[in-house]
């Protein structure tokens, strides 16, 4: 699909639904359904949603079925739905993938709020009329769901919620993120930022929301939040590991791009948000680039004399004793130095309180340590001190990168975020406003 779209009515002078004539339309909001093989949910979806929109939103709607690559009955649902109900277009596209659905349809609608939501409606449709009414009123840029904000009700398993917070740690830890919940099937966004944002944003799949929300801060776009009620959908199709492998490539890959300044985000200057030349981002690539090489001196350092000392205290006690205060006494280290070096925090201000938070980090350490050496007595037989050493090298590696992603976003958080980057683990703000430290 090539065709332009017409150009986009400016908010302003739209009139409320019930002031409109006969025959007049006027849509102000575009609600996309991206769907692949969905004939069961998405009849009793679109009808729903229609009735919602019909009873609640004050002004023109329509509703796009995004239907990408279906194999199953599900064109002809979005066809027949499409023929029944005047606000409902079907649009076919014959690849498959999220992403490249809402950039299509997005890119297409002429309507001046683009929103999308999931298919099974897990999300509650009261929070719809508050999601995109800072879209409307022009306080915002994008608008997105929260689950894991402090006031949202959420029902899901706990593998998938403690997926979500290592997901959203991951992305203040490593692109220093500032919005909680990335994975919400249910966003909203302007079309004129929108014509500007997604000819940015290269994923075609799941990792397309992320993509967007981490190229709009940074460009210092408006990001409103909305805590929602959320009952996860047991018979989601949605593949968690290769989902959750795509995504930390898509992570690498915008990193990345953004160390290299290989995304020209000052093309999403004023009136969008601030203009990114006009002040001094946080949490920039080169800062990380340089974290990372003082994280990584520090920790070859500390891993030296934690190995040292385990050899040390192994020729007194058990294996376990000695890992554990091996590994005590290098956290404390680790913990100073790389509050120096890596993060270039100086004097004792929070001193006492960066060991604490450090301690933490360390039993996430100690368990996958001691966990390692506990499954290696249990494989039999004596193991030689060499295979000790190898098995804690190994586990060593792997809990450094949690704790790099638990120092930078949690202990040692840029200065001008430190009291809202605790939201990975535990979110206490409702909604969030990216111009608040800018004005």
């Amino acid at each position: 699909m090539t065709t332009t779209p017409p150009p986009r009515t400016p908010l302003s002078s739209l009139p409320p639904r019930e002031h409109l004539r006969l025959g007049q339309s006027a849509t102000v909001l575009d609600v996309v359904i991206p769907v692949h093989n969905e004939e069961r949910d998405l009849e009793p979806c679109v009808r729903r949603l229609r009735e919602h929109l019909a009873r609640t939103f004050p002004y023109g709607f329509r509703i796009t079925i995004a239907d990408n690559a279906s194999t199953d009955r599900t064109p002809d649902v979005a066809a027949r739905l499409d023929d029944a109900i005047d606000e409902v277009t079907a649009v076919r596209l014959e690849q498959k993938g999220r992403g490249r659905a809402l950039r299509t349809v997005w890119s297409l609608s002429e309507a001046p709020v683009l929103a999308y939501m999931d298919v099974d409606l897990s999300t509650d449709l009261n929070a719809l009329l508050p999601l995109v009414a800072p879209l409307i009123s022009g306080h915002s840029d994008l608008a997105i769901g929260s689950r894991l904000s402090r006031s949202a009700r959420v029902v899901r398993g706990p593998k998938r919620e403690f997926l979500s917070r290592m997901y959203n740690l991951i992305l203040r830890g490593s692109l220093a993120a500032r919005f909680s919940d990335a994975q919400c099937g249910f966003k909203a966004i302007r079309g004129d930022v929108a014509e500007r944002l997604l000819p940015m944003v290269e994923d075609t799949g799941w990792f397309f929301d992320t993509e967007l929300l981490v190229l709009a801060e940074r460009a210092g776009l408006r990001i409103h939040e909305v805590p929602v009620d959320w009952i996860d959908d047991p018979h989601s199709t949605v593949h968690i590991v290769r989902t959750a492998a795509d995504d930390l490539k898509g992570v690498w890959r915008v990193g990345r791009a953004l160390a290299t300044g290989g995304l020209p985000l000052d093309r999403l200057a004023r009136p969008f948000g601030d203009d990114p030349r006009d002040r001094e981002l946080t949490g920039v690539p080169g800062g990380l680039a340089r974290q990372l090489v003082g994280f990584c001196v520090v920790g070859g350092l500390s891993t030296l004399l934690y190995l040292a000392l385990f050899s040390l205290f192994r020729l007194g006690t058990g294996a376990q004793l000695a890992n554990a205060a091996a590994l005590l006494v290098s956290a404390l280290a680790n913990t100073a130095a790389n509050r120096r070096l890596t993060f270039g925090v100086r004097g004792r201000d929070r001193a006492v309180r960066h060991q604490a938070q450090g301690l933490v980090v360390f039993a996430v350490g100690l368990v996958l340590t001691s966990g390692s050496l506990a499954a290696l007595d249990a494989a039999g037989g004596t193991a030689s001190h060499g295979t000790e050493l190898a098995v804690l090298v190994a586990a060593n590696l792997a809990a450094t990168v949690l704790r790099f992603l638990l120092f930078r976003a949690w202990v040692f958080p840029d200065r001008e975020h430190r009291d809202d980057l605790t939201a990975a683990t535990d979110p206490s703000h409702d909604r969030h406003d990216l111009t608040r430290s800018a004005r």
